[in-house]
C-alpha cells in the first residue's frame, strides 16, 4: 500500500461541525432515524458516568438542555438517569412549548417518564447547600457553536463553574462555550471533569488549549455506519503515535544508500551547533549518509566530534557567510543527495542569492526548508515560487508570522487559519510547530498532534525535527512517500522522542538526548500490528481513540 494512503488508513478522523452535520445527515438518509442516535448518544453518556460516578442510585443530578442537539442528548440522558434511580433536574433554557424536532420529541419523553423540568430563569444563585446538586451535565451547546457567548449563556456558565469543586462536571460533545475549532473560550466556557465526545473526537476538543475546560475526554460510538463516514471523508485527522506503523520497512537487502543521503545547509560560525543537532537527528533517524554544509570554519564545531557526519567545505569571499552564487562541490553533491534540509543555523543576513540557485535548480532532491532559512523567505518572496509539492516547510509560530506578515500573537490565536494561510504560499507540505502541532498541504487534509510536552520545548528541538523529517523524506522516492507523509511521521516520531524523554525528565534534557532518543522510538512502535499504543495507556492525554 502508497504509504500516504497507509497513513491516513491509520489516523483517527476529526470532523468538523459541518462535517459532523453531514455524517448525521448521512446516518438519517441511510434510515437511520435521528431520535435513535440521540438515544444512542445518551447511552453512551450514561456509560460514562457508570464508569466515573458510581454510584448514580440516589444521586441528584442537574442537567443544562439547551436549544439544539445537544439539548436533546441532556433530556433523553435524564430519562435513562430516573431508570436508574438517580433524581435528574433538567434545566432548560426555553420555554417548554418552544423545543421542536427530535429535540422537542425526546423533552416530552422524560416529561413523560416522570423527569423533572425546570426554566433557566427559576434558577436561584448561589443555591441553598442542600439544593446542590452530586453532578452536573452541560448540554447548552454543541460543536456548531461559534462566536462570542450570549450574556443570558455566559451567566449560566459562570453559574456552573462558580460551583462547589467537588461536584463533578460532564460535558455533552463540548463544553459549552468552547470553540469547536480553536478550542478557545468565547470568552467564558464550562469547566468539565469528564467531555464524551460522539462519534468522534473534535478538533477543538484536542487542541492544548482546551484541556482545562475539556477534562478527560471519552469518544463514544453513536451507530453511525463506517459507510456514511467513508461517503463524506474529514478534512482533519489525529496525528498520533498510530501513524508510526506506516514508517517505511527496512530494505532487505539494504545498504547505506538505500536509507537514503541528507545534506544539511546551515551551521554559520558561531551556530553551528543547530546544524549538527540536524545532521545528528538525520543519522539518529535512520538516514543512510549524512553531509553538513558550510564555510570551513563552521565545519569543526558542526562536525563536533561526530565522525559519522561527512562534511563538505564552501569557499566565500570578503568575509562573506554563504557563497554568492552555486559552487560547483555543492551543485554535483545536489544531484547525489536525497534530501536537503537548509536553514539550521544559517543566519538571517544572507544566502539568499544560494537560496535561490538551490531552489530553482530543476535536478534537486527534496528540500525542507527550515528556521533561519524561512526568514529569508519571508523578506525575499520570490524563493517561495521555487518550492516543490516533494518539498517541506517547518516554521515555528514567529517565522510563520513573518511568512504571512501577521504577528505571532495572531498565528497562536487561530493556529489553523494560519496553517491553511501557509499552505497556500507554496505547493510544499507545511509543519506549522508548536504546542497542539500542524501539519497540512494544499489540497490535503490537515493533521492535528495534540501533544504539549515541556520535554520538546528545549533549544534546538527544531532542529532535530527538521534532521528527521529530511531523514524520511530523503526516502521518499523509493518508498512512495509523499511529502505531507514524510511531515506527519516526523512529528509523531519527534513528539514520542520527546516522551522517551519526559518518562526520565520531564525538563532538563538536551536537545542530542532527544535526537539519540529516535531510533529506540523507531523499534518500539514501528513494528506494532495493532493500533493499540503502549503510550497511550501510560498518558491521560491525549484520549485513546
Amino acid at each position: 500500500m502508497d504509504i500516504q494512503k497507509k497513513l491516513f488508513s491509520l489516523l483517527p478522523p476529526l470532523p468538523l461541525p459541518h462535517e459532523m452535520r453531514q455524517w448525521d445527515d448521512g446516518a438519517v438518509a441511510l434510515g437511520l432515524p435521528e431520535l435513535l442516535l440521540m438515544e444512542n448518544a445518551a447511552q453512551a453518556a450514561l456509560s460514562i458516568m457508570h464508569e466515573h460516578f458510581v454510584p448514580l442510585q440516589g444521586k441528584k443530578i442537574w442537567l443544562f438542555m439547551g436549544s439544539g442537539n445537544n439539548g436533546g442528548d441532556a433530556a433523553c440522558l435524564a430519562r435513562h438517569l430516573l431508570d436508574v434511580g438517580a433524581y435528574p433536574l433538567l434545566w432548560h433554557s426555553k420555554t417548554l412549548s418552544a423545543y421542536k424536532g427530535v429535540t422537542g420529541k425526546h423533552l416530552r419523553l422524560a416529561r413523560s417518564a416522570g423527569v423533572t423540568c425546570r426554566h433557566l430563569s427559576l434558577l436561584h444563585w448561589p443555591p441553598l447547600p442542600d439544593d446542590l446538586p452530586h453532578l452536573v451535565v452541560d448540554g447548552l451547546l454543541g460543536t456548531g457553536f461559534k462566536g462570542p457567548l450570549r450574556p443570558d449563556m455566559q451567566r449560566i456558565i459562570r453559574h456552573i463553574n462558580a460551583l462547589p469543586e467537588q461536584i463533578p462536571v460532564l460535558a455533552l460533545d463540548i463544553p459549552s462555550g468552547l470553540d469547536g475549532l480553536t478550542g478557545l473560550p468565547s470568552p467564558d466556557a464550562v469547566r468539565a471533569r469528564h467531555t464524551v465526545s460522539f462519534a468522534a473526537a473534535k478538533v477543538g476538543l484536542l487542541q492544548p488549549a482546551a484541556r482545562p475546560w475539556t477534562g478527560q475526554v471519552h469518544v463514544r460510538s453513536i451507530g453511525i455506519p463506517a459507510k456514511v463516514r467513508h461517503a463524506a471523508p474529514c478534512s482533519a485527522f489525529l496525528l498520533d503515535g498510530h501513524c508510526l506503523q506506516a514508517l517505511p520497512p527496512l530494505t532487505a537487502a539494504g545498504h547505506k544508500n538505500s536509507y537514503g543521503h541528507v545534506l544539511i545547509l546551515g551551521g554559520a560560525p558561531g551556530l553551528g551547533g543547530a546544524a549538527h543537532l540536524a545532521a545528528r537527528s538525520a543519522l539518529r533517524c535512520g538516514a543512510g549518509l549524512v553531509t553538513a554544509a558550510a564555510t570551513l570554519p563552521a565545519l569543526s564545531d558542526i562536525k563536533c566530534n561526530t565522525p559519522e557526519i561527512m562534511t563538505l567545505g564552501l569557499p566565500v569571499t570578503n568575509g562573506h557567510t554563504w557563497p554568492d552564487a552555486m559552487p560547483p562541490a555543492l551543485k554535483e553533491l545536489l544531484t547525489r543527495c536525497t534530501a536537503l534540509v537548509i536553514g539550521p543555523g544559517m543566519g538571517r543576513d544572507e544566502g539568499e542569492n544560494l537560496l535561490t540557485d538551490i531552489l530553482f535548480l530543476p535536478e534537486r532532491p527534496s528540500v525542507v526548508l527550515d528556521a533561519d532559512a524561512l526568514m529569508l523567505a519571508a523578506r525575499h518572496r520570490t524563493l517561495l515560487a521555487g518550492l516543490r509539492a516533494d518539498d517541506i516547510i517547518t516554521p515555528h509560530p514567529g517565522e510563520a508570522a513573518a511568512l504571512l506578515a501577521s504577528s505571532t500573537a495572531a498565528v497562536q490565536r487561530d493556529r489553523l487559519t494560519a496553517l491553511k494561510d501557509l499552505c497556500c504560499l507554496s505547493k510544499a507540505a507545511v509543519i506549522l510547530k508548536g504546542a497542539g502541532c500542524l501539519a497540512g498541504q494544499y489540497g490535503l487534509p490537515w493533521l492535528l498532534s495534540p501533544y504539549d510536552l515541556p520535554a520538546l520545548s528545549v533549544g534546538g528541538s527544531g532542529d532535530v525535527l527538521a534532521g528527521c523529517v529530511g531523514a524520511l523524506a530523503a526516502r521518499m522516492s523509493s518508498n512512495s512517500m509523499k511529502a505531507l507523509s514524510a511531515a506527519a511521521l516526523a512529528v509523531a516520531l519527534h513528539v514520542m522522542a520527546g516522551l522517551e524523554c519526559a518518562h526520565r525528565n520531564m525538563r532538563g534534557h538536551l536537545a542530542s538526548e532527544l535526537a539519540d532518543a529516535l531510533p529506540l522510538v523507531w523499534s518500539r512502535y514501528a513494528a506494532l500490528t495493532t493500533p493499540s499504543l503502549p503510550f497511550q495507556d501510560a498518558l491521560p492525554w491525549p484520549p485513546s481513540i
